[in-house]
């Protein structure tokens, strides 16, 4: 199993760079929408319009979260509580930290 400080860095420069691609895909999404005259409600297009900024706004509240996720992981690791259970204070077992880094509680507790 890799480092877990390692792998939570690199989940988060991936974090990042998703979150600035969401960021710039709804940045011009709004923008196209400034220039046409679709109304959400009556115009066939409008409706799309109005689904992928919807979408888009989902997906980068999704990976802000995850990156608010990973930011205390590691803050966990500097405390020197990484991988020990927030409400039975138990090590969390291993697998559970590789298939989820952030993971907060061990399974018994989850």
């Amino acid at each position: 199993m890799d480092d877990p400080v390692a792998r939570l860095e690199r989940e988060r420069r991936e974090t990042l760079k998703r979150l600035a691609y969401l960021s710039d895909d709804f940045a011009q999404v709004v923008a196209a929408s400034y220039d046409s005259n679709a109304d959400d409600e009556h115009d066939p297009e409008g409706a799309t319009i109005a689904f992928e900024r919807s979408q888009l706004g989902a997906l980068a509240d999704q990976a802000q979260r995850r990156l608010t996720e990973i930011d205390a992981a590691l803050e966990r690791v500097a405390a020197g509580t990484y991988g020990s259970c927030e409400r039975c204070h138990r090590p969390i077992a291993a697998d559970r930290l590789h298939a989820r880094p952030v993971a907060r509680t061990c399974t018994g507790c989850a």
